[in-house]
């Protein structure tokens, strides 16, 4: 059901009301130009405003902060207003016998007084009588067109927005193909390494999947679907995947591989085992190994890595939530996610958290992308995660996959960049501290006196970090 109401005459009429937004309660076309589909749709919510239109192309209505109903009397209203439009301004009408404001009667749409009755006695028509409760000419009004094209009804809801974004993004073409260059040129800081590996966890049907088919997408410039996704209460992915992205459809593998896992479930025994995560991190999994949550991977197995090189292991884990659940995720599952957390920290590897699915949990976003740090409702999502999984609100990135689009779109693809961009930094920072490390151990070889080294990564990855060597190139900017 879309709405008829322009977005300019919508925030025409919110300036007038606060931070608020409008949400579609009644449309005549649809629900029926009756006054029994009217209150069925509008009985009962408040406040409201409420639009028709003729065919001599005005719009015109009335607001009330009364909730609507049949008992055939009149109410107060003192906030109550009419309103019509010279162009894309607005032009209002405040009540003036406030104790006669709105009357509710049950065979007619929204009554406003005795002066404004739209979807009257139950016909696509108007009735007008000026100067009954409300001062406003026919003429000016509806131009004395009393045939209604279309009534709606909306229901004034708060709104999350923001005076002003709690984070800066630009919102610029080029800014995207900014992005791009800057992901495309980035190199790892340790020769040997190629391709910085990120490994991607969630619980099922958060978007993983999706968000390597998006981000394959910006590169292809257009949405595509290589790795499997969709909707269901198992994982879709069966099997640990290494996905590289190329730059275009012939185009050279880009400096990243996103790897995809079976999904985190909250029962036991079912998704993706610990023991199997614990073989991923360290590089010893095959690609297209097939996930069995019942008996985690065998070191015999085929195609177990026994000794793998740095280049094999992950270099930053990447949590993806699903923003519509946080707030009902299983205690099992905010566990699972807890231990495995524990375990990734133990390791040394930096992590980052993608909040998914942004446009379905705030219509603010779903209306324009570009609201997403002028929503507080997504900023508060971000703090309860921030809160529940124990990750700084510097570390959480929202981004919208593709889902039902056919084309790419430049603000959905910069929030995405932007998600790749923090990845590789956070590449970076895993390379930078296994150089300290690797320096400190130098230092304690020419001078066996001095502390001993903390707590830290595998002693491996700094021999492999030594032998590999630092290339001493920068990442992205």
């Amino acid at each position: 059901m879309n709405a008829k109401l322009t977005k300019s005459r919508q925030r025409a009429i919110c300036s007038e009301l606060g931070r608020v937004r409008l949400q579609l309660l009644y449309k005549a076309s649809v629900h029926g130009f009756t006054g029994a589909a009217f209150h069925q749709q509008c009985d009962h919510r408040s406040p409201t405003v409420s639009v028709g239109y003729n065919n001599s192309g005005f719009v015109f209505g009335g607001y009330t902060k009364q909730p609507f109903n049949q008992s055939g009397g009149f109410v107060n209203d003192d906030k109550a207003f009419l309103f019509t439009f010279t162009g894309e301004q607005l032009l209002k009408y405040p009540v003036t016998g406030p104790g006669n404001a709105v009357k509710m009667i049950g065979n007619s749409g929204p009554h406003f007084g005795e002066a404004l009755v739209l979807v009257h006695e139950s016909n696509p028509v108007a009735y007008s009588s000026p100067g009954n409760y409300y001062n406003f000419t026919a003429a000016e009004m509806h131009g004395n067109d009393l045939n209604l094209t279309e009534c709606e009804v909306y229901q004034v809801e708060e709104s999350s927005e923001l005076e002003r974004p709690w984070r800066t993004i630009v919102w610029e073409s080029e800014k995207r193909a900014g992005l791009i260059e800057s992901i495309k040129s980035y190199k790892p800081t340790v020769s040997s390494v190629t391709q910085a590996r990120v490994l991607l966890i969630g619980p099922v049907g958060a978007g993983k999947s999706s968000f390597f088919n998006s981000v394959n997408s910006v590169f292809r410039g257009h949405v595509t679907s290589q790795a499997i996704s969709g909707s269901s209460s198992t994982s879709l992915t069966t099997q640990f995947r290494s996905y590289s992205v190329k730059a275009g459809r012939e185009g050279k593998p880009l400096p990243i591989i996103l790897c995809d896992t079976m999904g985190l479930e909250e029962s036991k025994g079912a998704g993706l085992d610990i023991d199997d995560l614990n073989s991923i991190l360290k590089g010893h999994l095959p690609d297209c190994y097939q996930f069995n949550p019942s008996a985690p991977l065998h070191p015999e197995a085929h195609g177990y890595h026994k000794s793998p090189r740095l280049k094999d292991k992950i270099h930053c884990v990447v949590y993806v939530i699903d923003s519509c659940k946080i707030s009902i995720m299983p205690t099992g599952l905010e566990e699972k996610l807890d231990a495995i957390r524990r375990k990734v920290n133990l390791m040394g590897i930096p992590q980052l958290v993608l909040l998914t699915k942004v446009d379905e949990a705030c219509p603010l976003v779903k209306e324009d992308v570009r609201n997403i740090y002028k929503s507080g409702y997504i900023k508060e999502m971000m703090q309860e995660v921030s809160s529940r999984l124990g990750v700084p609100l510097s570390c959480i990135i929202p981004v919208k996959n593709y889902s039902e689009e056919l084309e790419v779109d430049t603000d959905c693809d910069i929030l995405l960049l932007n998600a790749v961009i923090q990845m590789l930094r956070f590449v970076d920072n895993y390379f930078d501290e296994l150089s300290d490390r690797m320096s400190n151990m130098q230092t304690k070889e020419a001078c066996p006196a001095s502390r001993p080294m903390t707590a830290g990564p595998d002693p491996n990855l700094l021999k492999w970090m030594m032998a590999d060597g630092a290339s001493g190139r920068t990442g992205p900017q």
